[in-house]
């Protein structure tokens, strides 16, 4: 990857890591207050549901749509163009975003059968009004979608994705106010209203600089300009593709809700792990690259475009499999130290770290496939994608179905995992017939450094552990993964890995 690619994956990175700190912060107060029982699930399952709508229309669809055709005008100096198809754009979310909104609210209760057909009595009551509340959340998070494609074709990362941070902030401030006062029931219908106010506030964030960027913003239903249709004509089966995700999310849901009290809430709370090394490493990497990759692709620069695939999936394996590792070996500590409190104890530690392994199983697949996603976005082949995610969701809907029998929880993570090595796999293929991807010069025994540090890392820390066990979590937490993280770096520098180098340049220019 280069400097530059490196520099606007880095400030991507920052801003998810500010943002995922602050989660963890929100989620060790919930779990303080509700653990894994009835409400959380409740909550849970509530916070699934709108989430599809912002999922569908924001910003993994929006950006893959919309900065191709934008970024295309601004590299060939069309800037009164580009700001018409932006307030275009801006005008057609508010339309069928207000829409979808109404409809969810009304169908809320068959919204919740749906989605969590386990849920009965006062559970599921209190899920549909969770899903009332919260569902007008997912029309602002959409409008900030299309402020992040606007700031990151500009090469502003680090605001669109801090941004979220006022929806944590907003969460906290609820909790730590009204945690107190309020208990069950109560405080999560607060938490739910909490959830929508910071949804405003990380709009409201954003809102101002993307209007600067913009000059002036001019909504319009001009929905005849050819570069409408050619972002639509592209955003349509993106958003199929969005929603074959999605669909996946609900399957787990629905296959959790039938396992029990606890079961969506423990798989809640292992996706929030999971997700942290996926953001930081594979999202900011496929994040910043997909405006660069956008750029070559319009003025026909494909080796430049392979040697931008190639790097930035060197990048992301390089943190990803040891992230993979750490987890599966080391994930009850970190557990323990981010949610064990009040309601969580070690019975919940135990049982959401079982579904943590399971999920680092598929960890460099998940964090890769965006990567590849977005390499067949940049060429204006959205459709491929689909086709390959709607397989793989298949599959991995026919395993936890098989193994949730026996594992439970773990089980439908592990049926996660493998659904994403089939996705990793064809989407790879397709882009490397594609592009001729084989023609970039790659050290072969690049991941065999990763693999051999990862290994190397896991046998150090795995003695420290034992010993380390009846330590404060979050010393324990804290001296086992350091010494992972200091084993891997050497490892991997002693076989010349270039993430190697580049890491320790890095920390040594910010140290200076």
């Amino acid at each position: 990857m280069s400097t530059a690619g490196a520099r606007s994956a880095a400030r991507v990175g920052a801003g998810i890591l500010f943002t995922r700190l602050l989660g963890f912060v929100r989620e060790r107060i919930f779990a303080h207050y509700f653990g894994i029982g009835p409400t959380a699930d409740a909550f849970r399952a509530a916070l699934k549901i709108p989430n599809v709508i912002r999922n569908l229309l924001g910003e993994g669809t929006l950006s893959a749509s919309f900065i191709p055709v934008y970024a295309g005008l601004l590299e060939r100096k069309e800037e009164e163009a580009a700001g018409r198809l932006a307030g275009t754009i801006a005008t057609l979310i508010l339309l069928i975003t207000a829409a979808a909104l109404v409809l969810g609210i009304l169908l809320a209760p068959a919204i919740t059968s749906i989605a969590a057909p386990g849920f009965t009595g006062p559970k599921r009551d209190l899920t549909i009004i969770l899903v009332r509340i919260m569902f007008p959340m997912s029309g602002f998070m959409i409008c900030s979608a299309w402020c992040l494609g606007i700031l990151n074709t500009h090469r502003r990362f680090f605001l669109s994705y801090a941004a979220p941070a006022a929806w944590n902030i907003a969460q906290i401030a609820v909790l730590l106010g009204l945690g107190g006062y309020l208990l069950g029931r109560d405080l999560v219908v607060a938490l739910a209203w909490g959830a929508l106010a910071g949804a405003v506030a990380q709009l409201a964030v954003q809102l101002p600089s993307t209007v600067r960027l913009l000059h002036k913003l001019e909504l319009s239903t001009d929905f005849r300009m050819t570069e409408l249709r050619t972002v639509i004509s592209a955003w349509v089966p993106v958003i199929f593709g969005a929603g074959v995700y999605q669909i996946s999310g609900i399957v787990e849901t629905q296959l959790a809700s039938l396992l029990g009290e606890g079961a969506v809430a423990n798989l809640g709370y292992a996706n929030l792990l999971t997700i942290l090394p996926i953001s930081l490493f594979g999202i900011s990497v496929a994040a910043a690259a997909l405006p660069e990759m956008s750029r070559d692709a319009a003025v026909d620069q494909h080796a430049a475009l392979r040697v931008r695939i190639v790097q930035g999936a060197d990048r992301v394996w390089f943190y990803v499999v040891p992230s993979a590792f750490a987890f599966a070996l080391l994930g009850r500590f970190a557990v323990g130290a981010l949610f064990q409190t009040g309601e969580f104890g070690p019975e919940e530690t135990a049982r959401v770290s079982a579904v943590l392994a399971a999920y680092a199983i598929g960890l460099p697949a998940l964090a890769s496939v965006k990567l590849f996603a977005s390499g067949h976005y940049a060429v204006g082949d959205t459709r491929t994608p689909v086709k390959i995610a709607a397989l793989s969701i298949a599959v991995s809907a026919t395993a936890a179905v098989l193994l949730m029998r026996t594992l439970g929880p773990p089980g439908i993570a592990l049926g996660s995992s493998i659904g994403a090595y089939v996705n990793v796999m064809l989407n790879y293929r397709s882009l490397a017939a594609k592009l001729e991807l084989f023609k970039v010069e790659r050290t072969p025994n690049r991941f065999l450094a990763i693999l051999a540090g990862a290994g190397i890392a896991s046998l150090a820390s795995a003695g420290v552990a034992r010993a380390v066990e009846a330590m404060n979590p979050w010393g324990a937490t804290a001296l086992t993964f350091i010494l992972f993280g200091t084993v891997y770096v050497a490892v991997t520098m002693f076989f010349g890995h270039p993430g190697a180098r580049e890491l320790i340049a890095t920390l040594s220019h910010r140290k200076r």
